[in-house]
C-alpha cells in the first residue's frame, strides 16, 4: 500500500491545528503573569473555600464542638479574649520574642552568608559546621538553654535565633553563589577592587534573594515561638494554645492558630511588597 504525500494545504492546516491545541489558556500560562483580576479571584478562593467548608462541616455535620468548633464559636472566643485584653498581651509578647530573635538572627546571618558565598575559603571553613547544625532540631537545645540562661526571656529568644540563623546564612550563601561571574569580572576590568565588588556589586545584586530568604525563614520563627513559650511563659500565643488544649478549649486554640497565621500572612505580604518596591529591577518581581 502506497501512501500519498500530503499537499501543502493539508500540511499547513495540520500545523495550524497543532499550534492552536498547544496555545496555553490564561489559567495555564507557563512561567508567565496572569491578569490581576484573575490573581485576586484565585487568592480569594484560596482563603474563602476552606472557611466555607469549615462552616458547612460544623453546621450540617454531627461533630462535637470540643473537637471542631464552628466559625461563630471561634469568633465569640476571639471577642471574649479581646475584651479581657488577654489576646493583645499574648500577641505582643509573641511578636516581641519573634521580632528580637529573628532580627538578631538576620543581623548575623546575612553578612555571614554573603562572606560564605563570596569567598570559598570561608565557605569551606563554615559550611560543614552549618550543615551539621541545621539538621539539629532547635527544641533539643531547650534543656541546655534553661541550664545556661534560666527561664526568663533569654532562652525563648535564643531558641528562635538558633532555629533560624543557620538556615538564613545558608540560603543567603546560595543566593550569592549564583551571582554572574561575568558581572564580577566586568567590575574588576572597570577598576573596582575586592571590597567595592563586594559592597557595590554583589550585595545590591542579592538583596531580593536576602529578603526572600528572610520571608521564608520567618515562618520557622513563628513555629519555634510555640515551643519557646512552653519554657515557663506567663503570656504568649503559644502559651495560650497550650493552656487552652489542657482544658479542651478548642475555640481558643483556633483563635491562637488563626492569629498566628494572620500575622504570618501580613508579614509575608510585607516582604513581597518590599521586594516589589525596592527591587523593581529584580527577576523576583
Amino acid at each position: 500500500m502506497q501512501l500519498k504525500p500530503r499537499n501543502n494545504r493539508d500540511r499547513d492546516s495540520s500545523d495550524a491545528g497543532a499550534r492552536s491545541s498547544l496555545r496555553p489558556s490564561v489559567f495555564w500560562r507557563l512561567v508567565e503573569d496572569i491578569p490581576r483580576p484573575l490573581n485576586w479571584m484565585l487568592s480569594g478562593i484560596s482563603l474563602g473555600l476552606p472557611l466555607i467548608l469549615w462552616w458547612g462541616i460544623t453546621t450540617f455535620g454531627s461533630i462535637d464542638p470540643k473537637f471542631l468548633p464552628s466559625p461563630a464559636a471561634v469568633v465569640s472566643a476571639f471577642g471574649r479574649l479581646w475584651g479581657t485584653g488577654e489576646l493583645q498581651q499574648d500577641t505582643i509578647a509573641s511578636l516581641w520574642r519573634v521580632g528580637v530573635g529573628f532580627f538578631c538572627s538576620a543581623l548575623f546571618a546575612i553578612p555571614t552568608g554573603i562572606l560564605m558565598g563570596s569567598f570559598r575559603s570561608i565557605r569551606a571553613l563554615l559550611e560543614p559546621l552549618f550543615g551539621l547544625m541545621r539538621y539539629m532540631p532547635a527544641p533539643a537545645f531547650i534543656p541546655l538553654l534553661i541550664l545556661y540562661q534560666g527561664i526568663d526571656e533569654a532562652p525563648k529568644v535564643t531558641l528562635i535565633f538558633i532555629g533560624t540563623f543557620f538556615f538564613n546564612a545558608l540560603m543567603v550563601m546560595d543566593t550569592v553563589k549564583f551571582v554572574s561571574k561575568d558581572l564580577i569580572e566586568a567590575t574588576y576590568i572597570l577598576g573596582g577592587n575586592r571590597l567595592q565588588t563586594l559592597l557595590m556589586v554583589i550585595f545590591p545584586h542579592v538583596i531580593p534573594g536576602i529578603l526572600d530568604a528572610c520571608r521564608i525563614n520567618l515562618a520557622a520563627a513563628w513555629q519555634l515561638v510555640i515551643v519557646a513559650e512552653l519554657i515557663a511563659a506567663t503570656e504568649g500565643l503559644g502559651r495560650r494554645i497550650s493552656v487552652a488544649g489542657r482544658f479542651l478549649k478548642t475555640d481558643e486554640i483556633f483563635v491562637g492558630i488563626i492569629v498566628i497565621g494572620t500575622i504570618g500572612l501580613v508579614l509575608d505580604l510585607l516582604f513581597q511588597y518590599l521586594i516589589r518596591v525596592f527591587c523593581k529591577w529584580s527577576e523576583h518581581n
